[in-house]
């Protein structure tokens, strides 16, 4: 596994691939980190992770794998990624759609362990009622990523 670090409106991101698929991401820096992008995948992955952040892009078509977590886990994660960009699920509506209806304290559990935060979109899952709750970013950052996903939405909407 590689990573390369970015930097991007919320800090330093890292970014893994294990050159077949991004595998992981990281707030922050991760060493040994390099800042050009070791292979066309990280190049790929790098560009797409820049183009998100300036509001450019909506889906990413980067392949992602998860090589760890349990079978729930992987659920939950697989879930994520069909939430729609700009829009959020609760951490029950999760729950739910993984057939685990009383699962919501687990969904925050497999958030907190997504390890590619961003590409697979923990940060569009909310507590009950749209409040804003735990994020292993922190908060603020999570709150930056609706925003940008929101406004975005937004302005793509009213100009069609």
């Amino acid at each position: 596994m590689r990573w390369t670090v970015l930097d991007t409106p919320i800090g330093e991101f890292s970014v893994a691939t294990d050159g077949e698929a991004v595998c992981g991401a990281h707030f922050g820096r991760l060493e040994p980190a390099v800042e050009e992008p070791g292979d066309a995948l990280a190049a790929r992955a790098v560009t797409e992770l820049r183009a998100y952040f300036a509001g450019e892009l909506t889906e990413f078509t980067v392949p992602v794998a998860a090589r760890r977590g349990s079978e729930f886990e992987r659920a939950v994660w697989r879930e994520m990624t069909r939430i729609p960009y700009g829009e959020t699920l609760t951490y029950g509506e999760v729950a739910r759609a993984v057939g685990d209806p009383g699962g919501a304290r687990a969904v925050g559990v497999a958030c907190n362990r997504n390890p590619i935060p961003v590409l697979v979109p923990c940060h569009r899952i909310v507590g009950a009622g749209g409040k804003l709750v735990g994020f292993g970013g922190g908060l603020p950052r999570k709150v930056t990523l609706l925003e940008l996903e929101a406004a975005v939405a937004l302005r793509r909407a009213w100009s069609s």
